[in-house]
């Protein structure tokens, strides 16, 4: 009965998400004024790309109050450590996060995603390479991501992020990314 239940919802809610897409891109610009961190409407979009695996993902993840359940897999499945091949189930207030900024950046262009989700093992890698690292990053827990934007400025980007106050926002000037993620509010670099 319950995959009943869920298949009539996405069926349903692909249905508003069609129509919710076509409302939000002929929306006026000040609809994006909204005092959210969650995204914008009853519709939830996130898009990203890997340079690391070629790899991309480009779905509607939550409508009308609900995760989609196979768009949340695919995402943890494109934000594992893919250095281990290793995959955690993301938190949902980390993928609001990063839809969010996106959102306000107000472009097409997905994020390219820098890390995601990271074993200890790949965490102790990366913090024996240099600095940065923190010891006990959000990164291990599935809460946080390093992305970066072709178009937009490391600065654009860490003040959309930082407007959503949904957690952490890191800028890494020389490295070109900003760090995002759904732990307390703060800011850095």
């Amino acid at each position: 009965m319950e995959s009943q239940d869920n298949s009539n919802l996405s069926r349903r809610g692909l249905l508003g998400a069609f129509a919710g897409i076509a409302m939000v891109s002929a929306a006026p610009v000040y609809s994006k004024t909204f005092g959210y961190v969650k995204g914008a409407g009853n519709i939830r979009r996130v898009r990203l790309r890997s340079s690391r695996t070629g790899e991309s993902v480009d779905t509607i993840y939550w409508i009308d109050g609900q995760y989609i359940k196979p768009a949340m897999k695919e995402i943890n499945y494109f934000m594992r450590d893919w250095r281990e091949n290793s995959v955690a189930k993301m938190d949902p207030n980390l993928i609001d996060v990063i839809a969010a900024t996106h959102f306000r950046l107000d472009t097409d262009e997905p994020f390219t995603l820098l890390s995601g989700y990271r074993t200890s093992r790949t965490n102790n890698m990366l913090r024996s390479r240099g600095s940065g690292v923190a010891k006990k990053s959000y990164h291990l827990k599935a809460q946080a991501s390093d992305v970066r934007l072709k178009s937009r400025s490391v600065s654009s980007i860490a003040r959309a992020a930082v407007a959503g106050r949904g957690g952490g926002v890191g800028k890494y000037h020389r490295s070109g990314f900003v760090h995002v993620d759904c732990g307390p509010i703060r800011t850095w670099g």
